[in-house]
């Protein structure tokens, strides 16, 4: 199944795969007015989403089986952002985010053989790359992944930028950091829920963005020519845990961190603070408002 897609030709043009997912819902409901009018937006998934709204451009196509039809999805779009991937716990084989990753590439390539654009790809990544290191990482520290997620975010990183240099796409890996409402934390709760307390006291402290932010972010990244190959997408300064289900009001008790458990991810984010446009600022990760973000989505749900 198709979709027809059109639109100014002057707007941007991109083509979201698995815009089914958590990230795509929100994308969906913010993107109508945070991208100019006449923005050509085409949605991918597997199958036609319980949510599917009139007007919404799908193409309902399977990447890694349907290449061809991915294709031409494809065609005249200026990016691919492609949100489509397999986490733990999901099913799936994690060897294939590299696998769509180059999917994505090689269908920009077909499409700038076919049109006017240059398409290039976005992919999201995940900041699990960095594994357990200390301090504030930028996009240029040394990657480390401690778990076979983070291995699989890099391998897919390393294949798709030298894959693109190759195909003449241009490629950027987005390191995203946690988002609040969509992570194993705020999103996962449960009655019981328990969070690792090490030494000091401390609940793990992680880079996060608010859903709300998260989508302005990439709306102006998927408007920015000239992305650098890899770009940090989180607010700055770590949050922890427990902060952040104590502004939620969420019950939770407290486990000795087993050995291994990770205090501490925080990323740099100067490099997206700098590609972001005058009025989409970046502020400091606050935990009430991580919450409020996510509350608001929920409501509209």
């Amino acid at each position: 199944m198709e979709a027809e897609s059109g639109g100014d030709p002057a707007a941007p043009a991109i083509l979201v795969l698995g815009a089914a997912g958590r990230i795509g819902g929100v994308l969906r409901r913010d993107w109508p007015t945070l991208l100019p009018a006449g923005a050509d937006l085409r949605w991918q998934a597997r199958r036609r989403p319980a949510d599917y709204a009139a007007g919404e451009a799908w193409h309902i196509l399977a990447p890694l089986e349907d290449p061809a039809t991915l294709v031409r999805a494809a065609e005249g779009v200026d990016t691919i952002l492609c949100l489509a991937g397999v986490t733990p716990g999901h099913g799936g084989e994690l060897d294939d985010n590299a696998r769509l990753a180059e999917a994505s590439i090689r269908a920009a390539q077909a499409s700038t053989r076919v049109s006017d654009r240059k398409t290039r790809v976005l992919l999201a990544s995940s900041a699990a790359v960095y594994g357990n290191q200390p301090g504030t990482l930028p996009e240029e520290a040394p990657l480390h992944p401690a778990t076979p997620y983070g291995a699989a975010k890099a391998e897919m990183e390393a294949q798709a930028l030298r894959l693109g240099a190759e195909a003449g796409v241009a490629v950027t890996a987005l390191r995203i950091g946690n988002i609040a409402g969509l992570d194993a934390i705020l999103g996962g709760w449960r009655p019981g829920f328990q969070l690792d307390r090490f030494a000091d006291g401390t609940t793990p402290r992680r880079s996060y963005i608010g859903v709300r932010m998260l989508a302005q972010v990439l709306a102006a990244l998927v408007q920015h020519r000239g992305l650098p190959e890899v770009v940090n997408v989180a607010q700055p300064g770590p949050v922890a845990m427990g902060d952040l289900l104590r502004a939620a009001g969420l019950d939770f008790s407290l486990r000795p961190a087993p050995d291994g458990a990770i205090p501490e991810v925080a990323l740099e984010v100067t490099r997206l603070a700098g590609l972001l446009p005058p009025d989409v600022p970046l502020p400091p990760a606050d935990p009430a408002r991580l919450v409020a973000e996510w509350a608001a989505l929920r409501d509209e749900s």
